[in-house]
């Protein structure tokens, strides 16, 4: 693989990163519910899941996984119903809009690891990524010519190149911290990550 094609990929990768989906609503979340270390657990569970996709598409083990169909189903509904009850939980903080009551109670309730577990979990059971890594590694190796190496450095190009958006998100969210904290702002951005939230559970589970 020669350096011009790899900064092909990496021009692609970094449009795919900045496009909002899934990781991207599930870190705004937990920013918003726990402001940036909130974020950061998410980021980093997110992070865990594209690195455990990553490493079974560069070595081969992905093509199984989605040609083993009810595995791939199971993943894919458990995937569905996940998103949609992170969006639920949104929808509802947003239309009770009692943030003072809601924000004490998401102290007591939501530890580090929760925050951890709903990125990794929002990752790993969305097959998308396993799709994404399937159909667009191929078109940037050569079989003949590349191995096992070249796969899983594309493969965790990836997963640099989102964590480093979603790093940067954080920042702004912390840097309009102050901003976000209103009431109104809350209320809105908060309906709009549930129902984004929901909408990609609804797109996986039409596919």
């Amino acid at each position: 693989m020669t350096w011009s094609l790899y900064a092909s990929y990496l021009v692609f990768v970094v449009l795919i990163a900045i496009a909002p989906g899934p990781d991207t609503m599930v870190v705004l979340k937990n920013a918003l519910s726990g402001g940036a270390r909130g974020g950061l657990y998410a980021c980093s569970g997110i992070a865990l899941g594209n690195f455990v996709q990553a490493t079974a598409v560069g070595l081969g083990l992905g093509a199984l996984i989605v040609r083993w169909q009810p595995v791939f189903e199971t993943v894919r509904w458990a995937g569905v119903v996940y998103l949609c009850w992170l969006g639920f939980q949104a929808l509802r903080g947003a239309w009770r809009g009692d943030y003072a009551a809601l924000d004490a109670l998401e102290r007591r309730r939501a530890t580090g690891f929760r925050r951890w577990r709903e990125g990794f979990l929002s990752n790993i059971t969305n097959p998308k990524v396993l799709a994404f890594y399937l159909s667009v590694l191929p078109q940037f190796l050569d079989p003949a010519t590349t191995g096992a190496g070249d796969a899983l450095l594309l493969a965790y190009t990836v997963l640099v190149v989102g964590t480093v958006w979603q790093l940067g998100l954080l920042l702004v969210v912390h840097r309009v911290n102050a901003w976000l904290r209103r009431r109104r702002v809350r209320r809105t951005m908060d309906a709009v990550t549930g129902t984004a939230l929901i909408g990609f559970g609804i797109a996986l589970a039409a596919d």
